[in-house]
């Protein structure tokens, strides 16, 4: 009489066991999965930040190159809850400046800071527009484009080859700065983002 092989099954032990191991393996690599789609998800919003920062400093550089020598380029500083907030104005026609090519005339455009909304403290950069032959006083016209959101502060300084210095405010119509230096404060930085924007050739 052949005896059958007597078959051993899992205990409940071994199971427990096994379903623990598993529960570890799944968990580290969840983890791994996780903490590699938030370091992606940090750089693209990084690159993200630093394109639209770049961006910035091209339209910049592209208008301000192509305004005349003369009676186009005016800045002011101005400061709230001491931090600046400067702003620079210029007299130009359709192109980079008004963000459209399709623009009649000449407009005034002016670089400041103004709150992202009626009711937050958060501010953005942009352009402000207006028709040249606008009445003072008159905001009949006025268009805002956004730039830069979510930034503390605005800085401009104007380098003058007459005293070879930098200086906070530009009046002279009859000539223009060698370079603007834009410093803009950042809140996700502590160290504000600066460019210097050459518009003529610098002294030796």
């Amino acid at each position: 009489m052949v005896k059958r092989a007597r078959r051993r099954g899992f205990t409940l032990l071994e199971i427990l066991l096994a379903t623990a191991i598993l529960a570890m393996m799944a968990l580290a690599i969840y983890r791994f999965v996780a903490m590699n789609i938030t370091v992606l998800r940090a750089s693209s919003e990084e690159n993200l930040a630093e394109a639209r920062y770049s961006g910035l400093l091209s339209l910049l550089t592209t208008q301000w190159q192509s305004l005349p020598s003369t009676n186009s380029l005016t800045g002011e500083p101005f400061k709230f809850n001491d931090l600046p907030r400067d702003e620079i104005t210029w007299i130009c026609s359709s192109g980079p400046g008004l963000l459209t090519r399709y623009a009649a005339g000449e407009f005034i455009v002016s670089m400041r800071l103004r709150p992202m909304s009626d009711s937050s403290d958060r501010m953005q950069i942009g352009f402000m527009r207006k028709p040249r032959d606008t009445a003072e006083g008159d905001s009949e016209g006025d268009t805002w484009v956004p730039l830069l959101d979510d930034v503390r502060s605005l800085q401009i300084r104007y380098f003058d080859s007459r005293l070879n210095a930098w200086v906070e405010r530009w009046t002279d119509t009859s000539s223009m700065p060698k370079l603007i230096r834009v410093v803009i404060g950042r809140p996700d930085r502590p160290v504000p983002w600066e460019a210097i924007v050459a518009l003529g050739r610098t002294p030796l």
